[in-house]
């Protein structure tokens, strides 16, 4: 059985709405590029508009969909409260949302860290999701169908005296996730996924030269 997000060289059918979060690097952009040349239409957002246009240029050469890509910060309802109206008025609404925005901070006991530290974690992990979640889920229950993909981590499973806020966050995504099945209809489902190591700016800001030896997102 072919997956939600799989293409198929059976027909259009199978082109999926993909919204990912975190759109314009790591992991996000990785995604956003290997599902666009598989024909899937890319619905995304980020903080930093000369990234967001990088992407742009490259998803249009790869693929002939209209992508749409917004600058909107998931910390600010205002801002994703303006996406959704912008999704809806394309008529693209998503059937998969990969809510991949995240941020960690550097290590440290939670008393050395910054408070900005902890909210800026915060706020983006797990008031980001809710941000995105209140503002998409009502856009795709007409339809009943479509995919909520939280990313998680290991840090959600899991504690470090030295990561404090990012693993609380990740465990208010596993948490969250759980919730918002259980108000889903048949036809629609979330999870939390834990995609794994991987060498992004964010965990190099955590690991320093180590996160060098992990692979990276477009590999």
């Amino acid at each position: 059985m072919a997956t939600p997000i799989e293409t198929s060289r059976r027909g259009a059918a199978a082109s999926r709405k993909v919204l990912i979060t975190g759109v314009s690097k790591g992991l996000g952009r990785a995604l956003a590029l290997e599902l666009a040349s598989r024909g899937h239409t890319i619905i995304g957002c980020s903080r930093d508009q000369t990234k967001l246009d990088s992407l742009h240029a490259e998803l249009s050469k790869s693929s002939s969909n209209e992508h749409l890509l917004f600058n909107a910060d998931v910390r600010s309802n205002n801002k994703v409260k303006e996406f959704a109206h912008a999704v809806e008025e394309k008529k693209l609404t998503p059937d998969i949302i990969v809510n991949n925005a995240g941020l960690a901070h550097k290590s440290g006991k939670i008393w050395e860290l910054d408070v900005e530290d902890f909210d800026k974690v915060i706020d983006t992990n797990v008031k980001g999701i809710g941000n995105i979640l209140r503002h998409f889920i009502p856009l795709m229950l007409p339809n009943n169908q479509g995919i909520i993909v939280n990313m998680s981590s290991g840090a959600g499973r899991n504690a470090h005296e030295d990561f404090a806020p990012y693993c609380t966050s990740k465990w208010a995504v596993e948490g969250l996730s759980k919730c918002i099945a259980k108000g889903l209809p048949e036809g629609m489902a979330t999870v939390a996924l834990n995609p794994g190591t991987i060498y992004t700016d964010m965990l190099a800001l955590c690991m320093g030269e180590l996160a060098s030896q992990f692979q990276s997102p477009d590999k």
